[in-house]
């Protein structure tokens, strides 16, 4: 797959969790995202409890809280749309502070908040302790397409050099006297990404040819075996079963 990439989530660390092998942890995070997704709204204390696993393994990891939560801002967007739903939504009403607020609305809300808030803790655990080649080692060791490993695989290594070549045009924009003010100057803006397209067009024929010539098949190499033992497969499946023990009692506690 080639030399590793490191990536602004990651957080070297010898912790046991760092050793995992990568398909271990993809397989529990997506385990875990399926099991909390699949908890009953009503059930908030479950939500809770998930929170302290997540909690357990970041601690495990030695992961700072810091560096966990400003990773998780990313998720800002949606909880600007979950807070409108108390507002918009329809049904029963009921007043908060002096505000007429859905019901619906606000378990909808609770919903996404809560559901959304761990998916994003889980997946910031995963990338925070897995490197970006070891992530996509695990994707193959689960399976997954070749093509969409490839495909994913590229725009790891290329996205930076994209993202380089977008900044060198700004910077010659820029000494030239061009500043981007209003409408008028989209027309420049555009001309910048369809120049842009065209280079990364000829850059990946370049790079395809560089790749045949030297025996490239349609099949990326995997330079080293990664196997899992059953003490890390139990080891990875604790954080999903535990959730699944508080996603079961959370359903007879609703019913």
């Amino acid at each position: 797959m080639g030399a590793g990439h490191a990536h602004a989530l990651y957080r070297h660390g010898h912790s046991f969790v760092h050793t995992l092998p990568p398909h271990c942890k993809l397989a529990a995070v997506f385990a875990f995202v399926v099991v909390v997704v699949s908890t009953p709204r009503e059930a908030v204390w479950a939500f809770a409890a998930y929170a302290v696993l997540l909690g357990v393994v970041a601690r495990a990891a030695r992961i700072p809280a810091r560096h966990l939560l400003s990773r998780m801002l990313v998720e800002v967007p949606f909880v600007a749309f979950a807070v409108l739903m108390p507002f918009v939504a329809e049904g029963e009403r009921v007043q908060v502070a002096g505000v007429s607020l859905s019901v619906s609305g606000l378990w909808g809300a609770f919903n996404i908040l809560a559901k959304g808030t761990l998916g994003v803790g889980a997946s910031v655990l995963l990338a925070s302790t897995t490197e970006l080649r070891e992530l996509l080692h695990g994707l193959q060791k689960l399976r997954l397409p070749p093509l969409l490993v490839q495909i994913a695989s590229f725009m790891i290594r290329y996205g930076d050099v994209i993202a380089g070549e977008l900044r060198r045009m700004s910077i010659a924009r820029r000494s030239r006297g061009f500043e981007a003010r209003g409408v008028r100057h989209w027309g420049v803006l555009a001309k910048t990404a369809g120049a842009l397209f065209i280079r990364s067009y000829e850059r990946g024929e370049r790079v395809h040819l560089a790749m045949v010539s030297r025996g490239y098949t349609g099949v990326m190499p995997v330079l080293d075996e990664v196997r899992a033992s059953r003490e890390q497969w139990m080891c990875a499946g604790a954080l999903p079963l535990a959730a699944l023990v508080v996603c079961l009692t959370g359903w007879v506690w609703v019913l």
